[in-house]
């Protein structure tokens, strides 16, 4: 009876100890992943705060060696940015709302067994997201619809996304159906049933699909440059900044090391931006919106990701 006590006493320090070292190992790794991922963007801000020039010699880690906010007010010297600013925040808005329930109604009605078109509709639908006409055919498209230089064009290409309506089909056909069948007889229509009964319901997967269409709303550039680049009334935040970014490498490029040694020399260091110091603005001013929005939706994030994708 001794010795099982005693075996059963060191079996349990061993597992101990391996919990210990599996819990050491795992802390390590981790501690290494979250190093890897916050590093680079605080370093980034690092340098957005840092002299231009002094900012070309490197060395730079955690904290800025010279503080300016001469970066950001290079950015920030016109109203330029604050109107693209508000274009930008609009387009997000407008274009995440539409998005959202245009493709969340969408997705309920494919969802429906009783639609007879369903399946050829969706066969279509998820068709054209793996078949693309090209760059050119889309731009005749916008040019014939009459969307160019035009506010409409950063809205209505956007209003169905079908990658999102695959996830919320699939969240929807996840629900028992005798919630729709309640409503029915009840004498909900499908709209009431939609709005009081579905929408409710998928809040993870819309939360989901929110983010995703503010993310790449906000971020988005290229549109801009394609139809609206004549009409600077139009220009969006990304494209301001873009265009801010190749006019400061632009000027850099054009000048000799001979005038940078007396810019720096002559005391004009602080009122320079070099690329480097402007590519680290721009960073922090494009992705600081999207980690404030960010924690807000992160529940739901991972609700959405991991129902969502589970078809009974």
């Amino acid at each position: 009876m001794t010795n099982n006590k005693n075996e059963y006493a060191q079996a349990k320090r061993r597992t101990n100890l391996s919990n210990v070292i599996f819990d050491a190992v795992i802390f390590i790794v981790l501690a290494f992943v979250v190093v890897a991922t916050v590093y680079p963007f605080w370093n980034t801000v690092a340098i957005s705060f840092n002299e231009g020039l002094d900012s070309l010699t490197g060395g730079i880690t955690l904290l800025p060696r010279k503080f300016t906010l001469q970066n950001y007010k290079n950015l920030f010297v016109t109203p330029r940015i604050f109107h693209a600013g508000i274009i930008s925040v609009t387009r997000t808005i407008i274009q995440t709302v539409l998005c959202v329930f245009c493709t969340a109604i969408l997705a309920y009605a494919l969802s429906r067994k009783e639609f007879v078109i369903r399946k050829p509709l969706t066969t279509i639908i998820v068709i054209s997201m793996y078949v693309n006409a090209g760059l050119i055919p889309s731009y005749m498209l916008i040019k014939n619809l009459g969307l160019l230089n035009k506010y409409a064009v950063y809205i209505i290409p956007g209003i169905v996304d079908v990658f999102n309506f695959i996830l919320v089909r699939t969240y929807i056909n996840g629900l028992p159906d005798s919630f729709v069948e309640s409503a029915r007889i009840d004498g909900a229509n499908e709209f009431r049933i939609f709005m009081q009964i579905i929408m409710p319901l998928i809040v993870p997967s819309i939360a989901m699909i929110s983010l995703f269409t503010a993310v790449n709303a906000w971020n988005s550039w290229f549109d801009t440059y394609l139809y609206t680049s004549p009409k600077p009334k139009l220009h969006s935040l990304q494209y301001v900044l873009m265009s801010f970014l190749q006019a400061s490498q632009n000027q850099v490029s054009s000048a000799d090391a001979n005038s940078m040694a007396l810019a720096a020399s002559s005391g004009a260091a602080t009122a320079m931006s070099t690329p480097i110091s402007i590519r680290s603005a721009i960073t922090v001013i494009a992705t600081v919106p999207i980690l404030v929005v960010y924690p807000f939706v992160q529940k739901y994030f991972v609700v959405g990701m991991t129902i969502g994708g589970v078809k009974e």
